[in-house]
């Protein structure tokens, strides 16, 4: 039997000091996921992003059932994000694991930003490292000093890198579920979902010297009973230093711009709104992480991010990117 994790390993850099909170909404989610391995499979194994109450989320009374050897609830070390595990170690013709939760989500509004800044917190220095999925050189730094020029708070950097990517980027609505976020391609094409809008940001925010990282969630149902299954979303939080994470989420403007045919001008309350606010029909399933491995590891490469259900079949991956095809998920969302 695997060791199960408490929800209390998260981190507190996940909660918002300051922060103001509204509306809120709350109902049932249930995430049911199904692998079309073949019958005499003997490793078939599932990883679903495990959401975690904090201050601007409340998860409980969770369920999971399904037809599996074994599973285990785990904490990845260097993000703290937990999975629901799972493993089919003995062949059968269906394989199905359904998580379910309740959920309460709530608006989150943080704008009041101090008048000074302290330095940087040690611990919150590695949200400024360049990786291979956030890179900070080249093109990304170029327009990193062009835009934060003469800036000198971490706040206004911050709004002046969110402004380039909301009038700098388009969304693409042919792009597969929430885009790849490669930056390198990213930058050049400027065109893409939420995954690659939230990717520009943090990439050029870091090269400016914000600290910054993305939340992977889910968008709650605004009926009473309605289809999730293509609710994953991705944004991006910011650190100022003495006041906390700040989110900003260019990729959502992008989005109702398209929708509701606005040039920026129309769009300038949701340009305030999305920079440093957030509304209630949204929760965090994972922060951070970009190209790494999950617990138990994987054995088919680093993971891009950790969003949707990750599945492999005798050690290889099955397409996770919303192709709902061996690996299909359904998440269903019913109001309280």
């Amino acid at each position: 039997m695997f060791t199960r994790l408490l929800p209390a390993l998260l981190c507190a850099l996940c909660i918002f000091p300051g922060s103001s909170m509204a509306n809120d909404r709350s109902g049932e989610v249930e995430i049911a996921v199904t692998i079309a391995a073949p019958d005499d499979s003997k490793d078939v194994r599932v990883w679903i992003p495990y959401p975690v109450s904090n201050n601007t989320q409340d998860i409980s009374n969770v369920r999971i059932n399904g037809n599996f050897t074994q599973s285990g609830i785990y904490g990845e070390k260097e993000t703290g994000n937990l999975a629901l595990y799972a493993e089919w170690t003995s062949p059968t013709k269906d394989r199905a694991i359904t998580l379910t939760f309740d959920a309460t989500a709530r608006e989150l509004i943080k704008k009041d930003f101090p008048a000074t800044e302290p330095a940087v917190p040690v611990e919150i220095k590695e949200y400024l490292k360049s990786t291979a999925f956030i890179p900070t050189d080249g093109k990304v730094k170029e327009i990193a000093l062009s835009v934060t020029k003469n800036k000198k708070k971490i706040s206004e950097k911050a709004r002046a890198v969110y402004q380039w990517v909301v009038e700098n980027t388009v969304r693409n609505p042919d792009t597969k579920g929430c885009g790849t976020g490669e930056v390198d391609i990213q930058i050049v094409k400027r065109s893409g979902k939420c995954a690659d809008i939230s990717s520009v940001f943090v990439s050029i925010a870091r090269a400016a010297g914000v600290p910054a990282r993305e939340v992977f969630g889910l968008r709650l149902g605004k009926k009473e009973e309605e289809d999730m299954t293509g609710g994953h979303h991705c944004w991006a939080e910011f650190y100022v230093p003495g006041y906390g994470w700040v989110p900003a989420d260019p990729a959502d403007v992008r989005k109702i711009m398209l929708v509701d045919k606005l040039d920026l001008k129309g769009a300038q309350d949701k340009i305030d709104y999305y920079f440093g606010g957030v509304e209630q029909y949204r929760i965090a399933l994972a922060r951070g992480g970009r190209g790494y491995y999950l617990n138990p590891r994987q054995n088919d490469g680093p993971l891009n991010y950790f969003m949707y259900p990750y599945a492999e079949i005798n050690g290889k991956t099955v397409d996770w990117l919303a192709g709902q095809t061996d690996l299909k998920y359904k998440i269903k969302f019913k109001a309280h």
